[in-house]
């Protein structure tokens, strides 16, 4: 099973308001077999968006820090590549 948490204390729903406070995302994958395959997925997008995450992987977590250096905060970019990882987290189940 995996999940998306953006904060200790909330869910998915509230990912721009959390963002805004949070700027990460963790997913916890069954192995670390679908954690690769998961940031490949992420990676590509990322990469058609010409935009980098900061990654953190070990085993079965990803953590993904969203901040654009350049604008000091959180961008466009920033939610779109966040949405994205949601879609791409609820299909790993």
């Amino acid at each position: 099973m995996s999940w998306l948490m953006f904060s200790r204390t909330a869910g998915p729903r509230a990912l721009p308001a959390l963002l805004s406070l949070h700027p990460y995302i963790v997913v916890r994958t069954p192995s670390s077999e679908m954690a690769f395959g998961f940031m490949t997925r992420v990676a590509l997008q990322a990469e058609k968006m010409n935009h980098h995450p900061e990654w953190f992987n070990v085993y079965h977590k990803v953590q993904i820090t969203l901040l654009t250096h350049d604008c000091g905060g959180l961008s466009k970019k920033d939610v779109k590549l966040a949405k994205f990882i949601e879609q791409a987290a609820a299909s790993l189940n």
